[in-house]
């Protein structure tokens, strides 16, 4: 019987190691329109998120939105939205993804209280809905396709 490994690669899945961190997240490194970051995944989160601070860093052209964000105890924040961005994550990589950004600071903040660095944002159920995500609990890997 093969592992779920082999499986997924024989499906041209994509395989990208992640780090565990003190809040439980899992972190790992991503590409966005050419920049690289740290950033952790978060299933709970509908959109891939960045900082306001970033905003230039991660060559994002963002609009208002009408969205507000809630997480993590905080609640209607306001938020900018920078659509059609490439998101490279190993050998993975999609041109569809609209990022919403808004303030971090209370995500780095719980991330600073476990002994973890500040990561660059979140990636969200949108990139793991475009990569049919499969993520290996076990052995601390995402799957992407």
């Amino acid at each position: 019987m093969a592992s779920l490994r082999q499986h997924l690669i024989a499906k041209k899945y994509k395989r990208i190691v992640l780090s565990p961190v003190g809040t439980g997240h899992l972190k790992f490194n991503a590409t966005i329109n050419g920049v690289d970051g740290e950033f952790i995944l978060d299933t709970g989160a509908s959109n891939t998120c960045i900082g306001f601070e970033d905003l230039e860093r991660f060559k994002l052209f963002a609009e208002d939105s009408e969205v507000k964000a809630a997480g993590a105890g905080a609640i209607d924040m306001l938020t900018q939205i920078a659509q059609n961005n490439l998101i490279e994550i190993g050998n993975w990589s999609t041109k569809e993804i609209s990022i919403v950004l808004f303030d971090l600071s209370h995500v780095n903040q719980a991330l600073l209280n476990h002994d973890a660095k500040p990561v660059s944002g979140i990636i969200g159920a949108d990139v793991l809905n475009a990569g049919k995500a499969v993520i290996d609990y076990q052995y601390n890997c995402l799957y992407l396709k």
